[in-house]
């Protein structure tokens, strides 16, 4: 029997929100791609992540219809399950660092990882809480408008729009990171209904992306 832990990655600070992550341990015991395709369906999660060498950190990622060469929130929340001996991630999309400051865990990544995921601002929040799930329209949509523009404070929601059962995401550190590209700054993100996302652009181009995780109850 498959070994499948539930965390719930970029939660906010009291805890809600979150977006649920399996996390399968043990992904050596299930390797071929048929089989962890067909895991991540039964599952129903947006992200299924498969841990293939805890040690070197080598990951892969999968929807409930594809594998992914990157994504924001199966990151994350391996990174906080593997524990602090852990300082590198290996996904299909290159080497991802990871550090933890207090109840933050962070992780470094290029925005040119994100692909099929277009961002559109709207005109304040309440245009984006009145969006209907999904909203009209194909592709992977980020509909996000400033809350607070000085502070960097973002409201965001998510919408895959790719007819695999997951209708919106409650948090999403891919489309964070594109969007903290196309900006240019530091922002906080509060997408869904009580997740919170930080982002950091570095000077090498990279982006950070920090969030707390929890243990499914």
């Amino acid at each position: 029997m498959t070994d499948v832990r539930i965390v719930h990655v970029f939660c906010g600070p009291e805890g809600r929100g979150g977006n649920a992550l399996g996390v399968v341990a043990d992904g050596a015991a299930l390797p071929e791609p048929e089989r962890r395709q067909a895991l991540a369906a039964e599952l129903g999660l947006s992200e299924t992540v498969f841990v293939d060498d805890a040690e070197r950190g080598t990951v892969d990622i999968y929807t409930p219809g594809t594998r992914l060469p990157f994504a924001g929130h199966p990151l994350i929340g391996v990174a906080w399950l593997l524990g602090g001996d852990v300082e590198e991630l290996r996904p299909p999309a290159g080497r991802v660092p990871v550090r933890r400051a207090g109840e933050l865990v962070w992780i470094t990544a290029r925005p040119e990882w994100v692909t099929g995921r277009r961002t559109e601002r709207y005109a304040s929040p309440a245009e984006v809480d009145a969006l209907p799930a999904p909203p009209p329209g194909e592709g992977w949509l980020y509909a996000w408008a400033w809350e607070d523009e000085a502070a960097g404070r973002v409201r965001a929601r998510g919408f895959p729009r790719r007819g695999d059962g997951i209708t919106e995401d409650e948090a999403t550190g891919a489309a964070a990171l594109l969007l903290t590209g196309e900006l240019g700054r530091a922002l906080d993100i509060r997408q869904g209904t009580g997740s919170q996302l930080l982002t950091r652009p570095r000077p090498d181009g990279t982006i950070e992306i920090g969030g707390r995780v929890r243990r499914a109850p």
